[in-house]
């Protein structure tokens, strides 16, 4: 249902008051329905108040959001530089609102908007750190509030500095001290948000390039592969076939083709010239070079048939 411009308070006791804001995929529709929604005086908000509190009226719930819409808009305004969607930053300050309804209680003598802010900011911020990069940045109160001021302390400095250098990144000495002291924090705890917040995201493993080339990332050289646990079940079972497997196997050989595959390739002498030739082979055995060939080529299709069987 569109909004008219000029709707008059009446408008928030319809049965289904959420049908006067359209959905959040047409963004500024939604803004400006917002904007028009009519704002409620004390008495009818004391009134829906007490309504939800005491008879868990959803309906009366639903108006108390509706009129405080703006709010949310106008609140996240103040967090569209750090490159977050204006609907996610409505949303979930939406979210932080409807908290904020559930706990208000109207005999403590604010009004909802006082009550409501610090709920909205809440959850953008939680939204923003979880966000805004793939790694947090901050995990604690205390660092969520040096986040979000000194952020909001470095652009002072910035649009402040007398050569108006936008592209200045890092602070100096005196800002880090000045933040500090305003801060009420140690100019340790400055220097490593700041480091925090002046790192850039880096992706594990980097999609390939437009060209096909695979790309390089941190990916290649972290990890260990020496205990992937694929790596160390193929290890594993490489050192079972080499032992315990290869016994088995040589166990289906007669004694001849046993002894020329040992001679062939399990024994190294000490020049480390390995084991015997064929032609000598053949001359222990008085048959010819290429008739051990041919009983080494049978030898090895068992043992290999052993091994498969063996695994």
């Amino acid at each position: 249902m569109n909004v008219q411009t000029g709707a008059p308070a009446t408008a928030l006791t319809l049965a289904n008051p959420w049908s006067l804001v359209p959905p959040l995929g047409d963004l500024n529709a939604y803004i400006s329905a917002a904007h028009r929604l009519p704002l409620l005086t004390p008495e009818e908000e004391q009134t829906f108040s007490r309504q939800f509190r005491e008879h868990n009226d959803l309906d009366a719930a639903g108006k108390l959001v509706l009129s405080h819409l703006r709010l949310v808009v106008s609140v996240s305004r103040q967090y569209l530089g750090y490159g977050l969607p204006h609907g996610d930053l409505i949303q979930e300050g939406n979210v932080g609102l409807m908290k904020a309804v559930k706990r208000f209680n109207p005999d403590q003598g604010v009004r909802l908007v006082s009550y409501a802010l610090h709920w909205i900011k809440a959850e953008i911020h939680e939204y923003i750190l979880k966000n805004w990069r793939m790694v947090k940045v901050a995990t604690t109160k205390p660092q969520r509030k040096l986040f979000f001021n000194l952020r909001s302390m470095k652009q002072g400095f910035k649009s402040d500095s007398a050569d108006n250098d936008t592209h200045r990144n890092t602070l100096t000495e005196g800002e880090i001290d000045q933040m500090a002291k305003t801060l009420k924090v140690k100019r340790e705890e400055v220097i490593e948000m700041e480091t925090r917040l002046s790192g850039g995201d880096v992706m594990l493993d980097p999609s390939p390039s437009d060209d096909g080339e695979e790309a390089f990332g941190p990916i290649a050289y972290l990890t260990d592969a020496s205990h992937e646990p694929t790596a160390l079940l193929e290890a594993h079972q490489r050192d079972v076939l080499a032992t315990d497997g290869l016994a088995a196997a040589l166990n289906v050989l007669d004694e001849r083709s046993r002894r020329i595959v040992e001679e062939r390739w399990l024994k190294v002498n000490d020049d480390s010239s390995g084991g015997m030739t064929l032609h000598e082979l053949a001359a222990e055995y008085g048959v010819s070079a290429e008739r051990i060939r041919q009983i080494e080529v049978a030898a090895m299709k068992k043992m290999k048939t052993a091994l498969a069987e063996y695994a």
